[in-house]
Protein backbone atom coordinates (compact mmCIF):
# COMPACT_ATOMS: atom_id res chain seq x y z
CA UNK A 1 0.00 0.00 0.00
CA UNK A 2 1.41 3.49 -0.92
CA UNK A 3 1.71 7.03 0.87
CA UNK A 4 -1.62 8.10 -0.91
CA UNK A 5 -3.67 4.76 -0.22
CA UNK A 6 -2.73 5.52 3.27
CA UNK A 7 -3.33 8.80 3.18
CA UNK A 8 -7.25 7.93 1.80
CA UNK A 9 -8.07 5.66 3.61
CA UNK A 10 -6.57 7.88 6.96
CA UNK A 11 -9.81 10.50 5.90
CA UNK A 12 -12.55 7.55 5.27
CA UNK A 13 -15.51 7.63 7.55
CA UNK A 14 -15.63 4.69 9.27
CA UNK A 15 -18.85 5.99 11.69
CA UNK A 16 -21.37 8.41 10.83
CA UNK A 17 -23.76 9.78 13.44
CA UNK A 18 -26.69 12.08 12.30
CA UNK A 19 -29.32 13.86 15.08
CA UNK A 20 -29.05 11.25 17.37
CA UNK A 21 -31.62 11.46 20.54
CA UNK A 22 -32.05 9.49 23.74
CA UNK A 23 -34.33 10.30 26.21
CA UNK A 24 -35.14 8.91 29.34
CA UNK A 25 -38.98 8.74 30.93
CA UNK A 26 -38.78 9.61 34.66
CA UNK A 27 -42.77 9.70 35.12
CA UNK A 28 -44.34 12.96 33.86
CA UNK A 29 -40.21 13.90 32.66
CA UNK A 30 -38.77 13.20 29.90
CA UNK A 31 -35.14 13.67 30.21
CA UNK A 32 -33.23 14.43 26.67
CA UNK A 33 -29.65 13.04 27.61
CA UNK A 34 -28.46 13.29 23.98
CA UNK A 35 -30.31 15.67 21.79
CA UNK A 36 -29.98 15.90 18.26
CA UNK A 37 -25.75 15.17 18.35
CA UNK A 38 -24.13 14.95 14.72
CA UNK A 39 -20.52 13.97 14.09
CA UNK A 40 -17.99 11.64 12.38
CA UNK A 41 -15.26 9.33 13.02
CA UNK A 42 -12.16 8.85 10.52
CA UNK A 43 -10.59 5.08 9.94
CA UNK A 44 -7.78 4.67 12.14
CA UNK A 45 -8.52 8.25 14.11
CA UNK A 46 -8.42 8.83 17.92
CA UNK A 47 -11.53 11.46 18.45
CA UNK A 48 -12.30 12.81 21.85
CA UNK A 49 -15.41 13.76 23.36
CA UNK A 50 -15.35 15.96 26.74
CA UNK A 51 -17.69 17.58 28.61
CA UNK A 52 -18.84 17.67 32.39
CA UNK A 53 -20.56 14.79 34.20
CA UNK A 54 -24.14 14.68 32.71
CA UNK A 55 -23.58 16.29 29.57
CA UNK A 56 -24.57 13.07 27.67
CA UNK A 57 -20.93 11.70 26.73
CA UNK A 58 -21.34 8.21 27.69
CA UNK A 59 -24.95 7.72 26.45
CA UNK A 60 -24.50 8.86 22.91
CA UNK A 61 -21.76 5.79 23.06
CA UNK A 62 -24.38 3.31 24.51
CA UNK A 63 -27.28 4.71 21.91
CA UNK A 64 -24.23 4.08 19.05
CA UNK A 65 -23.62 0.53 20.62
CA UNK A 66 -27.66 0.51 21.17
CA UNK A 67 -27.61 -0.52 24.75
CA UNK A 68 -28.83 2.15 26.71
CA UNK A 69 -30.42 0.44 29.50
CA UNK A 70 -34.51 1.41 30.16
CA UNK A 71 -36.04 3.47 30.99
CA UNK A 72 -33.72 5.37 28.16
CA UNK A 73 -34.83 5.02 24.67
CA UNK A 74 -33.52 6.35 21.31
CA UNK A 75 -36.01 8.53 19.90
CA UNK A 76 -34.30 9.41 16.84
CA UNK A 77 -31.24 9.84 14.56
CA UNK A 78 -29.01 7.51 12.43
CA UNK A 79 -25.68 5.74 13.19
CA UNK A 80 -23.87 4.57 10.09
CA UNK A 81 -21.51 2.20 10.37
CA UNK A 82 -19.54 0.91 6.44
CA UNK A 83 -22.84 1.80 4.93
CA UNK A 84 -25.36 -0.05 7.44
CA UNK A 85 -27.90 2.47 9.97
CA UNK A 86 -27.05 0.22 13.49
CA UNK A 87 -30.67 1.62 14.43
CA UNK A 88 -32.06 0.25 12.19
CA UNK A 89 -30.26 -3.65 12.86
CA UNK A 90 -32.33 -6.24 14.38
CA UNK A 91 -31.03 -6.38 17.85
CA UNK A 92 -30.61 -10.25 17.01
CA UNK A 93 -28.07 -9.29 14.43
CA UNK A 94 -26.52 -6.23 16.41
CA UNK A 95 -25.18 -8.28 18.74
CA UNK A 96 -23.29 -9.33 16.39
CA UNK A 97 -22.18 -5.81 15.22
CA UNK A 98 -21.08 -5.69 19.04
CA UNK A 99 -17.62 -7.38 19.58
CA UNK A 100 -16.88 -7.88 16.13
CA UNK A 101 -17.35 -3.90 15.15
CA UNK A 102 -17.67 -2.28 17.86
CA UNK A 103 -16.63 -2.09 21.21
CA UNK A 104 -16.55 -0.68 24.66
CA UNK A 105 -14.21 -0.34 27.44
CA UNK A 106 -16.75 0.63 30.35
CA UNK A 107 -15.78 3.64 32.82
CA UNK A 108 -15.63 1.10 36.43
CA UNK A 109 -13.17 -1.60 35.74
CA UNK A 110 -14.43 -3.39 39.22
CA UNK A 111 -18.38 -3.20 38.00
CA UNK A 112 -18.19 -4.13 34.58
CA UNK A 113 -16.04 -7.64 35.22
CA UNK A 114 -17.64 -10.02 37.44
CA UNK A 115 -16.20 -11.22 40.75
CA UNK A 116 -17.42 -14.85 40.34
CA UNK A 117 -15.39 -15.92 37.40
CA UNK A 118 -11.82 -15.32 36.66
CA UNK A 119 -10.40 -12.82 34.26
CA UNK A 120 -9.26 -15.68 31.65
CA UNK A 121 -13.08 -16.95 31.43
CA UNK A 122 -14.69 -13.64 31.15
CA UNK A 123 -12.43 -12.97 28.06
CA UNK A 124 -13.04 -16.31 26.58
CA UNK A 125 -16.99 -15.64 26.95
CA UNK A 126 -15.89 -13.14 23.99
CA UNK A 127 -14.69 -15.82 21.55
CA UNK A 128 -17.30 -18.14 22.66
CA UNK A 129 -20.19 -15.63 21.48
CA UNK A 130 -17.89 -14.61 18.48
CA UNK A 131 -16.23 -17.63 17.51
CA UNK A 132 -18.97 -20.27 17.90
CA UNK A 133 -17.19 -23.14 15.95
CA UNK A 134 -13.33 -23.01 17.71
CA UNK A 135 -11.96 -24.79 20.12
CA UNK A 136 -11.65 -24.15 23.92
CA UNK A 137 -7.74 -25.11 23.39
CA UNK A 138 -7.63 -22.53 20.97
CA UNK A 139 -9.59 -19.57 22.94
CA UNK A 140 -7.38 -20.01 25.48
CA UNK A 141 -4.51 -19.56 23.32
CA UNK A 142 -5.88 -16.47 22.33
CA UNK A 143 -6.46 -15.31 25.72
CA UNK A 144 -3.44 -15.39 26.69
CA UNK A 145 -2.28 -13.72 23.19
CA UNK A 146 -4.70 -10.97 24.34
CA UNK A 147 -3.01 -10.77 28.07
CA UNK A 148 0.01 -10.18 26.79
CA UNK A 149 -1.08 -7.73 23.91
CA UNK A 150 -1.86 -5.63 27.20
CA UNK A 151 1.02 -5.79 28.76
CA UNK A 152 -0.14 -8.31 32.01
CA UNK A 153 3.16 -10.07 33.35
CA UNK A 154 2.66 -13.85 33.36
CA UNK A 155 -0.57 -14.26 31.30
CA UNK A 156 -1.36 -17.36 31.64
CA UNK A 157 -0.81 -17.37 35.79
CA UNK A 158 -3.12 -13.82 35.98
CA UNK A 159 -5.69 -15.64 33.49
CA UNK A 160 -6.74 -17.51 36.21
CA UNK A 161 -6.75 -15.34 39.08
CA UNK A 162 -10.13 -12.81 39.80
CA UNK A 163 -10.80 -9.25 39.15
CA UNK A 164 -9.85 -9.14 43.47
CA UNK A 165 -6.60 -10.39 42.73
CA UNK A 166 -5.80 -7.55 40.30
CA UNK A 167 -5.01 -3.99 40.97
CA UNK A 168 -6.77 -0.89 39.42
CA UNK A 169 -4.69 -0.66 36.30
CA UNK A 170 -4.63 -4.18 35.70
CA UNK A 171 -8.10 -4.41 35.78
CA UNK A 172 -8.43 -2.01 32.87
CA UNK A 173 -6.12 -3.52 31.12
CA UNK A 174 -8.29 -6.58 31.59
CA UNK A 175 -11.14 -4.73 30.51
CA UNK A 176 -9.31 -3.40 27.40
CA UNK A 177 -7.98 -7.05 26.71
CA UNK A 178 -12.20 -8.25 26.84
CA UNK A 179 -12.99 -5.54 24.24
CA UNK A 180 -10.32 -6.31 21.51
CA UNK A 181 -10.40 -9.81 21.55
CA UNK A 182 -12.62 -10.03 18.36
CA UNK A 183 -10.47 -7.45 16.87
CA UNK A 184 -13.32 -4.60 16.42
CA UNK A 185 -12.75 -1.48 14.00
CA UNK A 186 -14.18 1.01 16.52
CA UNK A 187 -13.27 1.21 20.16
CA UNK A 188 -15.00 3.63 22.70
CA UNK A 189 -12.97 4.32 25.47
CA UNK A 190 -15.32 5.47 28.59
CA UNK A 191 -13.22 7.29 31.40
CA UNK A 192 -10.38 5.04 30.61
CA UNK A 193 -7.95 6.29 33.24
CA UNK A 194 -10.90 6.99 36.18
CA UNK A 195 -9.35 6.90 39.69
CA UNK A 196 -6.18 5.37 38.69
CA UNK A 197 -3.14 7.35 39.40
CA UNK A 198 -1.11 9.62 37.25
CA UNK A 199 1.54 7.19 36.34
CA UNK A 200 -0.92 4.27 35.67
CA UNK A 201 -3.18 6.87 33.63
CA UNK A 202 -0.69 7.82 31.42
CA UNK A 203 0.46 3.75 31.06
CA UNK A 204 -2.73 2.86 30.23
CA UNK A 205 -3.00 5.68 27.10
CA UNK A 206 -0.07 4.79 26.02
CA UNK A 207 -1.49 1.50 25.66
CA UNK A 208 -4.75 2.11 23.46
CA UNK A 209 -2.24 4.51 21.60
CA UNK A 210 0.09 1.46 20.91
CA UNK A 211 -3.20 -0.57 20.49
CA UNK A 212 -5.03 1.61 18.35
CA UNK A 213 -1.57 1.91 15.57
CA UNK A 214 -1.00 -1.32 15.53
CA UNK A 215 -4.50 -3.01 15.61
CA UNK A 216 -5.56 0.15 13.00
CA UNK A 217 -8.17 1.08 15.66
CA UNK A 218 -10.55 4.17 15.61
CA UNK A 219 -10.94 5.16 19.12
CA UNK A 220 -13.45 7.45 20.44
CA UNK A 221 -11.92 8.63 24.00
CA UNK A 222 -14.55 10.29 25.87
CA UNK A 223 -13.73 11.82 29.36
CA UNK A 224 -13.96 15.34 31.28
CA UNK A 225 -10.67 15.71 31.50
CA UNK A 226 -9.88 18.11 28.56
CA UNK A 227 -5.77 18.59 28.95
CA UNK A 228 -5.74 14.74 28.54
CA UNK A 229 -7.60 14.15 25.65
CA UNK A 230 -6.01 17.17 23.56
CA UNK A 231 -2.61 15.78 24.37
CA UNK A 232 -3.80 11.97 23.05
CA UNK A 233 -6.50 12.65 20.08
CA UNK A 234 -6.35 14.53 16.68
CA UNK A 235 -9.76 15.93 16.74
CA UNK A 236 -12.16 16.80 19.73
CA UNK A 237 -15.80 17.15 20.35
CA UNK A 238 -17.02 19.24 23.33
CA UNK A 239 -20.43 18.40 24.70
CA UNK A 240 -22.91 20.34 26.85
CA UNK A 241 -26.19 19.21 28.16
CA UNK A 242 -26.64 16.94 25.55
CA UNK A 243 -25.79 18.40 22.90
CA UNK A 244 -22.59 19.23 20.95
CA UNK A 245 -21.03 23.05 21.60
CA UNK A 246 -17.94 22.97 19.86
CA UNK A 247 -15.51 20.65 17.25
CA UNK A 248 -12.30 21.03 15.89
CA UNK A 249 -9.02 19.73 15.74
CA UNK A 250 -6.83 19.51 19.17
CA UNK A 251 -4.42 22.39 18.15
CA UNK A 252 -6.85 24.28 16.41
CA UNK A 253 -9.64 24.13 19.54
CA UNK A 254 -6.41 25.23 21.75
CA UNK A 255 -4.91 27.77 19.81
CA UNK A 256 -8.74 29.31 19.09
CA UNK A 257 -10.94 28.19 21.30
CA UNK A 258 -14.53 30.06 20.79
CA UNK A 259 -17.61 28.35 22.79
CA UNK A 260 -17.44 30.35 26.27
CA UNK A 261 -18.17 26.43 27.56
CA UNK A 262 -15.06 25.21 26.12
CA UNK A 263 -13.47 28.06 27.71
CA UNK A 264 -14.43 27.54 30.97
CA UNK A 265 -13.58 24.19 30.90
CA UNK A 266 -10.11 25.16 29.60
CA UNK A 267 -9.82 27.40 32.55
CA UNK A 268 -10.45 25.02 34.56
CA UNK A 269 -7.46 22.57 34.03
CA UNK A 270 -4.32 22.66 36.30
CA UNK A 271 -1.26 24.47 35.17
CA UNK A 272 1.88 23.56 37.36
CA UNK A 273 3.89 26.48 35.38
CA UNK A 274 1.16 29.31 36.60
CA UNK A 275 0.73 31.32 39.47
CA UNK A 276 -3.10 31.62 38.37
CA UNK A 277 -5.63 30.07 39.99
CA UNK A 278 -8.33 28.37 38.48
CA UNK A 279 -11.50 29.83 37.50
CA UNK A 280 -14.76 27.46 37.95
CA UNK A 281 -17.57 27.83 36.04
CA UNK A 282 -20.65 29.17 37.52
CA UNK A 283 -23.97 27.58 38.57
CA UNK A 284 -25.01 23.48 37.44
CA UNK A 285 -25.48 22.09 34.90
CA UNK A 286 -28.45 22.45 32.57
CA UNK A 287 -31.40 20.86 33.94
CA UNK A 288 -32.01 18.06 30.82
CA UNK A 289 -36.02 17.64 31.44
CA UNK A 290 -37.12 20.98 29.66
CA UNK A 291 -35.44 21.80 26.30
CA UNK A 292 -34.78 25.46 26.58
CA UNK A 293 -35.78 27.89 24.47
CA UNK A 294 -32.50 28.81 23.86
CA UNK A 295 -29.30 28.24 24.44
CA UNK A 296 -28.73 25.55 27.50
CA UNK A 297 -25.36 27.07 28.50
CA UNK A 298 -26.48 30.61 28.30
CA UNK A 299 -27.80 30.82 32.44
CA UNK A 300 -23.66 30.03 33.24
CA UNK A 301 -22.73 32.10 30.08
CA UNK A 302 -20.79 35.53 31.03
CA UNK A 303 -21.22 36.81 27.04
CA UNK A 304 -25.32 35.85 27.27
CA UNK A 305 -27.47 38.07 24.78
CA UNK A 306 -30.71 38.42 24.81
CA UNK A 307 -30.99 36.42 21.79
CA UNK A 308 -29.01 33.28 23.45
CA UNK A 309 -31.98 33.35 25.92
CA UNK A 310 -34.41 32.93 23.12
CA UNK A 311 -33.15 31.31 19.99
CA UNK A 312 -30.85 27.65 20.30
CA UNK A 313 -27.81 28.68 18.81
CA UNK A 314 -27.50 26.88 14.89
CA UNK A 315 -23.74 25.10 14.47
CA UNK A 316 -21.21 27.29 12.26
CA UNK A 317 -18.30 26.73 10.36
CA UNK A 318 -15.35 28.87 12.08
CA UNK A 319 -12.36 27.76 10.70
CA UNK A 320 -10.66 24.60 9.14
CA UNK A 321 -12.89 21.78 10.69
CA UNK A 322 -13.94 24.07 13.16
CA UNK A 323 -17.35 24.43 14.18
CA UNK A 324 -19.35 25.98 17.12
CA UNK A 325 -23.06 26.26 18.20
CA UNK A 326 -22.62 29.95 19.92
CA UNK A 327 -24.88 33.63 18.76
CA UNK A 328 -21.38 35.09 19.23
CA UNK A 329 -19.95 33.58 16.15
Amino acid sequence: MNEQQLLSGKNERILEVSNLKTCFVQGKKTVWAVNGVSFYLKRGEMLGIVGESGSGKSVTARSILRIVKSPGKIMDGEVIYEGVDLLKVPQRKMKKYRGNHLAMVFQEPLSALNPSFTIGWQIEESYKLHEKQSSHKKRRRQVIEMLERVRIPDPERRAREYPHQFSGGMRQRALIATALACRPAVLFADEPTTALDVTVQADIMDLLGELQRDMNLSVVLISHNLNLVAQRCERIIVMYAGTIVETAGSAELLNHTCHPYTIGLLNSIPDIDSEARLVAIPGDIADLTDEPEGCAFAPRCGKAMDICRKCRPQMRTVGQEHTCACHLY
